[in-house]
């Protein structure tokens, strides 16, 4: 049941999706679509065999053992279950915010995280474009937050089920109504304030860091309303990485073994 939800949900998602970016693109894309659309997918079955290797829902998995044996702060205290369940909804999502500020000032994480920044163009299966040791290492991470938390199993397969929904709604080139969006981007990471992180500036790169919940950028003062060049002037990627030819599905799993390490603070 915990493997038909989430791939089910992903399913549905990605094809809602995939259709409101043909019927209403917010940008034109500049790369063949075809070419970026495979080497996308064929990163996404890689890291799905990766985490089978690991062992499948990690996550999941670690919070049923921690229930069982009532470790983490949520098993110590005696709050009501909507509340415990929300709590960890939002504990894991700052989680994830922190991750992904560490994935770019922190050298070692850097390289394998620009992976995801490489990709030319930004639509849906942009976010499904992670190097495989990424994976496991956010699959780590989590598994010690959860486990720290002493997370609910059904707050854990719920808040996975909406990280996938999110990294595909918030990497989609889809066109929402401005007003609509600036209302929803207060609570909830929309694809027009997350699109930002994609630039090719890196003080642009370096900001709008959150996955599902807005106000952690607001929080932490990473928050930037618009790139500077609009939404269609900005130039999406990384600046030393501009060759297509070179951004192919072998040459991006070994982007983490080439070249300086540092951070992405460091090209400023």
């Amino acid at each position: 049941m915990e493997t038909a939800l989430r791939i089910g949900s992903f399913v549905l998602i990605f094809a809602l999706l995939a259709l409101w970016e043909a019927l209403r693109p917010r940008r034109p894309l500049t790369q063949a679509k075809r070419r970026r659309w495979l080497t996308n997918l064929a990163l996404v079955v890689t890291d799905t065999l990766v985490l089978r290797l690991m062992g499948g829902a990690v996550a999941y998995a670690a919070a049923v053992y921690v229930q069982q044996r009532g470790w983490g702060w949520l098993n110590a205290v005696d709050w009501p279950y909507w509340l415990e369940f929300i709590m960890v909804i939002i504990a894991l999502d700052f989680a994830l915010y922190l991750q992904h500020v560490m994935s770019h000032y922190l050298p070692v994480f850097w390289r394998l995280h620009k992976v995801h920044h490489t990709d030319l163009d930004i639509d849906l299966t942009t976010g499904i474009r992670f190097h495989p040791l990424e994976i496991g290492v956010s699959m780590l991470y989590k598994v010690g937050v959860v486990t720290a938390l002493g997370a609910d199993p059904w707050a854990v397969l719920i808040f996975e089920v909406i990280l996938n929904g999110t990294a595909l709604f918030t990497h989609s080139n889809i066109d929402i109504p401005e007003k609509f969006d600036q209302l929803l981007r207060r609570v909830l990471v929309t694809p027009d304030m997350h699109r930002v992180h994609h630039s090719t500036t890196p003080r642009e790169t370096n900001s709008n860091f959150g996955t599902f919940i807005s106000v952690w950028d607001r929080l932490c003062g990473t928050y930037r309303q618009a790139p500077a060049l609009g939404q269609l002037g900005m130039e999406i990627g990384l600046q030393e990485y501009r060759n297509p030819k070179a951004l192919n599905f072998f040459s991006l799993l070994l982007v983490p073994f080439r070249g300086q390490a540092q951070g992405n603070r460091d090209n400023y």
